[in-house]
């Protein structure tokens, strides 16, 4: 059923991106064209120009994410003891690893690189703590290292890994953040078996800051306490309102109907409560 929900997603998250709904309204267009259809022509190229119009106008994707951004406070976590917690969790979603790592023996991080180098700022700090890195890959055909892997890798470079010898965990199954929370879940189990304190204590949650509110609902649905670390914001107070981007439109349209579609979906198939 988690496979199936999986590649469901990604064929709705195919469909929903702004640019494929805009391409597809411009071929049916022309199909439309080439058989003499002029009513249904101009409707569809109209719609691909008002699409045009919505995604660039970067005003309108940037409020919307911002209200997903602004879910979860970010939390003053400078002066937190060390004992008001149990450990680091990390989502994966930011390394390329998979074929590229493997191909050029480097380790690239994507647009979400924020979780990641915050991650490694708590490890440093926090040496004694054990941390999760959790992500396999969000590919239906996944290749090459997983991004835990990667992670590991990177570990490595930055001469972290004698230090972390015995307090790194790396969940290397995990497809989407569900699975992030099942999996993570069964290793914190595994690391506090005989300490019922421990387990009640939150976790450190990195990840990106419009990702976080789904992300916290499901961990907290498979009943483990977080304490928000979000990074990798897109918005900033203030709206830019003479902004127009195409590219950067898309981005930010992708991530955001990513986000709300993954809520629905995830209320709809109670991996998340809402109320």
């Amino acid at each position: 059923m988690d496979s199936l929900f999986f590649i469901t997603s990604k064929i709705v998250q195919f469909l929903i991106e702004p640019l494929n709904l805009i391409f597809l309204a411009t071929l049916l267009a022309w199909f439309f064209l080439t058989i003499r259809k002029p009513v249904f022509t101009n409707r569809l190229l109209a719609f691909a120009v008002i699409g045009f119009l919505g995604v660039g106008y970067m005003p309108i994707p940037e409020s919307l994410i911002r209200i997903l951004e602004n879910a979860v406070p970010k939390p003053s976590i400078q002066n937190l003891n060390p004992d008001q917690f149990a450990g680091i969790i990390i989502l994966g979603g930011a390394i390329e690893g998979e074929d590229v790592a493997v191909d050029r023996g480097e380790i690239s991080l994507k647009s979400s690189a924020e979780r990641v180098t915050k991650g490694l700022e708590l490890i440093r700090k926090y040496p004694d703590k054990p941390f999760i890195f959790s992500g396999f890959s969000g590919r239906v055909n996944p290749r090459g290292m997983s991004e835990a892997d990667a992670f590991k890798q990177l570990i490595q470079e930055q001469g972290l890994a004698d230090r972390t010898n015995t307090t790194a965990f790396y969940e290397n199954q995990s497809r989407n953040t569900y699975e992030n929370a099942v999996y993570s879940k069964k290793i914190i189990d595994a690391i506090y078996p005989q300490s019922p304190d421990q387990l009640l204590k939150p976790w450190l949650l990195v990840t990106s800051a419009s990702h976080m509110y789904r992300s916290v609902k499901i961990f907290e649905k498979q009943d483990i306490a977080v304490i928000a670390v979000p990074v990798d914001y897109q918005t900033a107070n203030t709206l830019q309102w003479r902004e127009f981007d195409l590219t950067e439109g898309a981005f930010l349209w992708n991530k955001l109907l990513h986000e709300y579609i993954g809520i629905a979906a995830y209320q709809l198939t109670g991996k998340i409560s809402l109320f």
